[in-house]
């Protein structure tokens, strides 16, 4: 004890040693420090521009009077310069490579009015350059900026936004300042921020996403918008491609995807990977699950708006990125005061340099197809993939009533590989490929006759091909397989609006030609269907809003006729919302709605096993016109940056055909009509702090097939994902995000051969069609983006991501084969492990 008692005195009198020299060494710092004279800072400015060679801009009588402490040469120049900024508060900012401006912050304050009501109004955002505040409940708000010139916006949620620079507000007392309501819109945003900052909720029950003002989401390095979506509560892919995307229990091709108003029939790169729409010059999307515009047709699941920027630049932008997967350039260029021109580009970098993620997206479009595994006398080598897309657009305003927008977009992907095997003692070899691409253009007028009346016409046509041509090099034989779409359509509307009524009526011609070819040359067989529909439109619409802009209703009608079958479609279309009080509101919506194209798959093998699918016309008999209706009911509750959002809905979509819902095992085979009606909740409840949001999403649907063809009339949907959540934060300020995230959902639903009497005259004797299904799906996600502004004009972004972080192996679906024994053999295709990706890219 006595022995402890002494090494615990000993260890408290060294800490006091230690203590005393510590204060004595900083109190004879302290006194060096003060010893020392100040001086002018403009000596020690001059001293430091001999030093560095570099020039210093500022007012001529902002350093009258202002005395610094000398600073050391061993220092560089970016820690003297922090020195100075603690000891005179003025901020130093480089511009240029050489070259830095000396400001002085100061404090900026108003109140904040309704014009109308002259209320106090709570809750703006308003912004600058480095800083953000909230206005309070009596209206008032303060923020510090760094120079006069800096722009300051004001924000408020149903109101114009204003955009000041800080000259334009008194130094000498807190003006105020008076907003004015937005004008009546079709979709004014009523919850900001619904999962992320630029993800918003509309008021006709739409969602708006807006990547101006995107942070980040979990394990995407880009703002890709078909990946972004997936995000959404009742949306999802079961494969995990942009191109089966799944919203509330349909198809892929049960989905309208529009580019500019130009419908689309290929969404991805990598045949599904990556989206194939370049982000840097796509700016807006609009995600639809219900209540449809009356003057849009198509997609019975769902809507994917994606729009460019359409306002036209008076100074040149650009951006140039490079990532493990593809590079990019992007340009804005300016032409007069009335017109721009944007640019964009992208290109697979596998040409370049093959790298370690490309190879994992590779693997996992070529798994289990003829392309990673052929038959064993046959060898596969120079197996090369590229894509690459192109998007243009001219903006041209003749006047101030008159717009007029040019849009052209080029999508490609090619796929080759040889195949070689030895023919009678001679080494053969012969090259398959494939082949997917798209191109489109788009024509936009628009005219405002008055300030209550506009026109709206717009015409565009899209070309969709996928070539496969596969060499068989064992029976000297080459199959050409191809699907082609070629779609013109024309839009013309009216708009007019009269103080809270808003009226909307138009016409709309569409045709559309799907054009399949099956070609062999030994022995020789040619097979060409050609089809073509022609479609005819008229729709009216209306929308109302309340003076408090608490009510709004949109109610519309389409009518429909097609030419081939003489048949005409009614189509009503209605969204309601009404808030209740200050932080609940309902919605409610409900459409019926037709699609004349469909995706359906033959054969597993068909166009090298990679992409199957082929778009096929209704022809009213086999493969009948889709019709869908579906109702929902919507409670949103919002208060202090919490949003509970709860949604029910059912859905139900007739004529559709067993080849068009990807069967992999029981009804593989199988060509025939039927049905699918989804119950389901959609549910979201969100946090937002500060710089932080975080989010659970969970979706539960029942989704059911019926076919009364077959011999299980009623079955589960092989899209039933009967539980489904996503957990998400997000923190994001002005140089950093950060974004981790994790999915689950139950496995989709499959078919197991019946045990005991597996097979059948050769073939797989199947169970109850889709009694089982595959393991649980589970997946984490992380990204992060840092932004670091280089000179004036200049800066960049350095992104990393990680999809799958804890290399789930997750099984996409199952199929099986009879073996050499006689019995089954399962196959199953699995998802993409662990991948990382980085990009580094420059704007200017």
């Amino acid at each position: 004890m006595l022995k402890t008692r002494l090494l615990l005195g000993v260890q408290r009198s060294n800490w006091a040693y230690i203590v005393f020299i510590c204060c004595a060494f900083w109190s004879f710092k302290a006194q060096a420090q003060n010893s020392e004279e100040k001086i002018p800072l403009k000596e020690v400015l001059d001293i430091l521009s001999d030093q560095h060679q570099v020039q210093f801009n500022y007012q001529s009588d902002l350093l009258k009077e202002i005395t610094v402490f000398p600073l050391s040469r061993k220092r560089t120049l970016i820690e003297n310069l922090k020195r100075l900024e603690t000891q005179t508060l003025l901020r130093f900012n480089k511009i240029g490579a050489s070259i830095y401006t000396i400001t002085k912050p100061f404090r900026i304050c108003g109140y904040l009015q309704d014009v109308r009501s002259l209320k106090s109004l709570e809750g703006a955002t308003i912004s600058s350059k480095t800083n953000n505040a909230v206005s309070k409940k009596d209206g008032f708000f303060e923020i510090v900026v760094v120079s006069l010139d800096e722009e300051v916006e004001i924000r408020y949620l149903g109101f114009k936004t204003i955009k000041r620079e800080a000259k334009f507000f008194s130094s000498e007392q807190c003006t105020t300042i008076k907003l004015s309501e937005e004008e009546l819109q079709m979709s004014a945003v009523v919850v900001e921020g619904y999962l992320v900052r630029g993800i918003d909720k509309n008021s006709d029950g739409t969602t708006a996403i807006n990547f101006n003002k995107f942070t980040a989401l979990p394990g995407l390095i880009e703002t890709d918008v078909l990946q972004t979506v997936q995000a959404l509560p009742g949306i999802l892919s079961v494969d995990e491609t942009v191109s089966n995307i799944n919203i509330r229990g349909g198809s892929h091709d049960q989905n309208l995807i529009l580019w500019d108003d130009i419908k689309m029939y290929q969404s991805g790169h990598f045949f599904g990977l990556i989206s194939s729409f370049n982000p840097q010059i796509t700016k807006t999307a609009t995600v639809i699950t219900n209540g449809t515009d009356a003057s849009y047709t198509d997609g019975v699941s769902g809507s994917i708006q994606m729009n460019t920027d359409d306002q036209i630049q008076s100074d040149f932008e650009g951006s140039l990125g490079i990532n493990f997967i593809s590079t990019d350039v992007f340009g804005d260029i300016p032409i007069g005061e009335k017109s721009s021109l944007q640019v964009a580009g992208r290109r697979s970098v596998d040409d370049v340099i093959r790298t370690p993620t490309y190879d994992v997206y590779f693997d996992r479009v070529t798994q289990q197809t003829e392309i990673a595994n052929n038959v064993e006398s046959v060898v596969n080598s120079n197996q090369e993939f590229n894509f690459f897309d192109t998007s243009l657009r001219w903006l041209y305003n003749p006047s101030e009533k008159d717009r007029i927008r040019l849009n052209f977009i080029l999508i490609n992907n090619d796929l080759t590989f040889d195949e070689t095997s030895t023919i009678n003692n001679d080494l053969d070899t012969r090259k398959s490929s494939l082949s997917q691409n798209s191109i489109g253009a788009g024509l936009s007028y628009e005219r405002d006759w008055s300030d209550r009346f506009s026109t709206h016409l717009k015409v565009y046509n899209t070309d969709y091909k996928l070539q496969a041509i596969n060499a068989d090099v064992l029976r000297q034989q080459q199959f050409l397989q191809e699907n082609v779409v070629s779609e013109t359509g024309i839009k013309l509307k009216g708009v007019y609006k009269w103080d809270n009524i808003i009226l909307e009526s138009g016409y709309q011609f569409t045709e559309s030609e799907v054009v399949n070819t099956n070609d062999i040359d030994v022995p020789r067989f040619l097979r060409r269907d050609s089809e073509i529909l022609r479609e005819h439109a008229f729709f009216l619409q209306s929308q109302y809003q309340n003076e408090n802009r608490d009510f709004s209703v949109r109610p519309g009608i389409r009518l429909n006729y097609i030419n081939e079958f003489n048949v005409l479609l009614i189509e009503p279309r209605l969204s309601i919302r009404k808030k209740l009080g200050t932080h609940f509101q309902i919605e409610a919506l409900g459409e019926l709605k037709h699609q004349n194209t469909s995706q359906i798959v033959n054969f597993q093998n068909d166009f090298l096993g990679v992409e199957k699918r082929r778009w096929q016309l209704a022809d009213n008999d086999s493969i009948p016109i889709l019709k869908s209706k579906q109702a929902s009911l919507g409670v949103q509750y919002s208060k202090k940056g919490w949003l509970v959002d709860g949604t029910g809905y059912y859905k139900e979509v007739d004529g559709i055909t067993s080849q068009s819902q990807s069967f992999t095992t029981k009804y593989e085979f199988t060509k025939t009509t039927g049905s699918y009606n989804v119950k389901g909740l959609d549910f979201l409840l969100r946090k937002q702090v500060k710089n932080l949001s975080s989010w659970l999403s969970y979706s539960y649907m029942v989704n059911t097939y019926t076919f009364n063809n077959l011999e299980d009339l009623q079955f589960l949907s092989n899209f039933d994902n009967t539980h489904s959540f996503t957990l998400g934060t997000t923190y994001s300020n002005n140089t950093l995000n950060i974004s981790a995230g994790l999915n689950y959902r139950t496995g989709k639903p499959t078919s197991i051969p019946l045990q005991g009497n597996e097979i059948i005259d050769e073939e797989v004797n199947f169970d109850i069609a889709n009694n089982k299904r595959v393991p649980e799906f589970f997946r984490v996600d992380l990204s992060a983006i840092y932004k670091l502004k280089l000179s004036e004009g200049l800066r960049t972004e350095i992104v990393a991501s990680v999809w799958n972080v804890l290399n789930k192996q997750n099984t996409i679906n199952n199929y099986y084969r009879v073996g050499i024994d006689n019995t089954p053999i399962k196959f199953s295709r699995e998802s993409l492990g662990l991948t990382t990706n980085f990009m580094v890219r420059l704007y200017f």
